[in-house]
Parts: structure tokens; C-alpha cells; sequence
């Protein structure tokens, strides 16, 4: 893949494309400056390179609004303090006064330019935006792999504009990594699939099964597997219309060889609720009116020997309602299995990054990625329209 360091940016005006879209509390701190941080390589080395560096990212859904509480200032003031230089806020992401800004930069300059989702043009990938964003710069790199999923103006647009592109240094990390675990694995490989819904990880579950030699499946999305093995799961969150499917994927998983783990006994309670009644419950015998919110003590034994010889673990999606003391558990112990195994690691998602970083396993993870959507369009074997637009391989 190539990537910044093949590209002479000594003097060049630069365009950056960062996933800066950092949670910030009611009073405007950001609470987790992690993707910030993420992106420092690819900043030092281009201010270090003396090249003119002009930062672009959205922040959250302002829907073509120019909408105060989605600014980029409060990121500017940040990554000023994190680089210890001066980071200048654009007033826009296009325009004359812009223009006008990037012009009076100096080699070593860091400008971020102002919400790009200010303008419905970036999600609609217009070409017309993406030329007067280019218009900007000499060289673009893409360092965003948490957007690198979307069709838009600053990811996949704007590269028609230029001649010299690449990838940044963690979007080469994350797709470096993508490529170890699934492409070229070590064996056993053993993926870990949870959260709330089948139906978002239909294409990643079916993709893997040509690729992994066993899969763990909890979270919510359990519960339509298991219904769809004729078991009542009571209250329990279904997709009742996804159940022929999840038959016939267990049966596919079976042909092809690929051992699938399903929850034995869960964590029930008798509602959706931190204070909720609850109890242990073997998957036969959750009561009519109850719920099924993790996976239960003798699932964790059997998920863990499932995990003692794994080479390589990708891990998607919680065991459980985590967010909840009563039923975080199941996700808990998974994460300290996880970190404590001799395997490649990598976590893909905010559910499950956030869940290690909560067990207080982040730095025992091989690697935890930026990007869930992206992450799971990898996983269902798509390629990625922002890496794709680099046309670098």
C-alpha cells in the first residue's frame, strides 16, 4: 500500500483526511481524545517532513447545518495542546477566507478546516465540493479508516482532483492488520461476534465462514440462533425473521467444518433494567416473561477452551448488556481471555473497544480498530470505496 513516505511532501500543501468526530460532553470537553491521538504519526511525520498541513474531518450529524455544538473548535484547542504548536481553525472547509488562510501557511503550518458535514454536499459526494476541497492542496492522504466505508466528497471524491495521493500510517496499520488476521491468519482462527443484531452482521458472518476455523456468537444476536434451534428464549430481544437464516447458517457452518459456539446458560432478568431481578438460567429454561442480557458462567468455560490454542482472535460486538454492571460479566472475563491469550488480537467496533478499555485490557489487545462500520465491511469481504479511490492496492 502506498503511503505518505513515498510522497515528497517537503513545501507541499497537504490535505489530511482524519477521523476527528471525538465524543465531547454537554459543556464542549472532549471526554476521549483516542482518535486524535490515532492520527499523530501520520501529523508528526508530515509537520516533521515540512509539509503544510491541512486537516479535514467531520463531526457528527449537523445535516448541512452550520450547527454551533458540531464545531471543530474545541479539537483544534486539543491537538494543539497534544503537537505543543499552533493549530489554526478554518472558518469553513471551502471558500474564499479559507483559501485565503491556507495561502499564509508556512512549511510545518497545521490548519484544521471546519466541519465538512457543514455542507450536504459531503455525504452526497458531489463533485463540485470535492473540487474546491482539492483545490485546496497539492498532495491527499487518507487517514481515516473509521469513514474509509462512505462514498463521500473528502474520502472518495476529492481523490479524482489529485495526481499524488496515499494512505496514512494508520490507515495502513488497519488494514495491515485486517489483512493478518483474515487473509493470512495464524491457525486456529477464532472470531467472537456479538452485539444486538444478526441482520447488521449477516455478510460478516457468512463471509467468515470461509475464513475461520471456529466463531463465538453472543450478545443479543444469540438469542435468534438459539430460537432458531426450537428453544424458547422468553422476553429475550429476536429477529423472528431472520431465524430460517440463522438455521441455515449453522447447518452451512456444519458442511464447511466450522465449529459454532452458542450461549449454554445466560444471565436473565425480568427486564431491561441495571436494578433488573436476576439469575443464571441454562438456555432451555429462561422463564416465559424474562430476558436473556449476557452469557452465563458455564458459556465463559466453554468459550475460553474454545480460545486456549487460538492463534488468532477477531473479536466483534459484546457478550451482553456490559453497560450494566449485573450484566457485564460475560464481555469482562472474554476481554481479560482475550488479552491474556499468546494470540494476534484485534477488536473492531466502539461496543468492543469500549468493553476492553472497561476491563482494563486496552493495552493487551494486539490491536483494537478505529472503525466499526468499516471493520465489518472488511469482514464481509467488500472492499473499502476510500481505499479503493487511493487506487494504490
Amino acid at each position: 500500500m502506498k503511503t505518505i513516505r513515498e510522497i515528497d511532501i517537503a513545501g507541499k500543501r497537504v490535505l489530511i483526511r482524519v477521523d476527528f468526530n471525538v465524543p465531547m460532553d454537554d459543556d464542549g470537553n472532549i471526554t476521549d481524545d483516542i482518535r486524535i491521538r490515532m492520527a499523530l504519526p501520520t501529523l508528526q511525520y508530515a509537520i516533521e517532513n515540512n509539509a503544510r498541513v491541512i486537516l479535514c474531518s467531520h463531526m457528527g450529524r449537523p445535516k448541512g447545518q452550520r450547527v454551533a455544538e458540531y464545531s471543530l473548535a474545541p479539537v483544534a484547542q486539543a491537538l494543539a495542546g497534544i503537537l505543543d504548536r499552533d493549530v489554526l481553525l478554518a472558518p469553513d472547509c471551502i471558500g474564499a477566507e479559507t483559501e485565503a488562510m491556507i495561502g499564509r501557511m508556512h512549511d510545518g503550518d497545521v490548519v484544521l478546516l471546519e466541519n465538512l458535514r457543514y455542507h450536504k454536499e459531503e455525504e452526497a459526494n458531489d463533485p463540485e465540493f470535492s473540487r474546491q476541497l482539492a483545490s485546496l492542496a497539492d498532495v491527499y492522504i487518507n487517514d481515516a479508516f473509521a469513514v474509509s466505508h462512505r462514498a463521500h466528497a473528502s474520502v472518495a471524491g476529492v481523490t479524482a482532483y489529485f495526481a499524488q495521493k496515499a494512505a496514512g500510517f494508520l490507515l495502513e496499520k488497519e488494514m495491515d492488520y485486517f489483512h493478518r488476521s483474515m487473509d493470512e491468519p495464524e491457525r486456529p482462527l477464532v472470531a467472537i461476534v456479538g452485539g444486538a443484531k444478526v441482520s447488521s452482521k449477516l455478510g460478516a458472518l457468512e463471509n467468515m465462514l470461509d475464513k475461520v476455523d471456529r466463531m463465538m456468537v453472543g450478545g443479543a444476536m444469540a438469542n435468534t440462533f438459539l430460537k432458531s434451534q426450537g428453544l424458547d428464549v422468553g422476553a429475550s430481544k429476536v429477529e423472528d425473521d431472520l431465524l430460517e437464516t440463522a438455521g441455515r447458517f449453522l447447518v452451512q457452518a456444519a458442511e464447511k467444518g466450522v465449529k459454532v459456539y452458542l450461549p449454554v446458560d445466560v444471565i436473565a432478568a425480568d427486564r431491561f433494567a441495571p436494578d433488573a431481578a436476576a439469575r443464571q438460567v441454562d438456555v432451555q429454561n429462561i422463564p416465559h416473561d424474562w430476558m436473556a442480557l449476557d452469557i452465563g458462567p458455564e458459556t465463559l468455560k466453554i468459550f475460553t477452551a474454545a480460545l486456549s490454542d487460538a492463534r488468532t482472535i477477531i473479536w466483534n460486538g459484546p457478550m451482553g448488556a456490559f453497560e450494566m454492571d449485573a450484566f457485564a460479566t460475560g464481555t469482562m472475563t472474554l476481554a481479560h481471555v482475550v488479552a491474556s491469550s499468546h494470540a494476534l488480537s484485534i477488536t473492531g467496533g466502539g461496543d468492543s473497544n469500549a468493553a476492553v478499555k472497561q476491563a482494563g485490557e486496552a493495552e493487551n489487545i494486539s490491536y483494537m480498530s478505529t472503525g466499526g462500520g468499516a471493520f465489518l465491511m472488511l469482514m464481509e469481504g467488500k472492499t473499502l470505496p476510500g481505499v479503493d479511490a487511493l487506487g494504490i492496492g
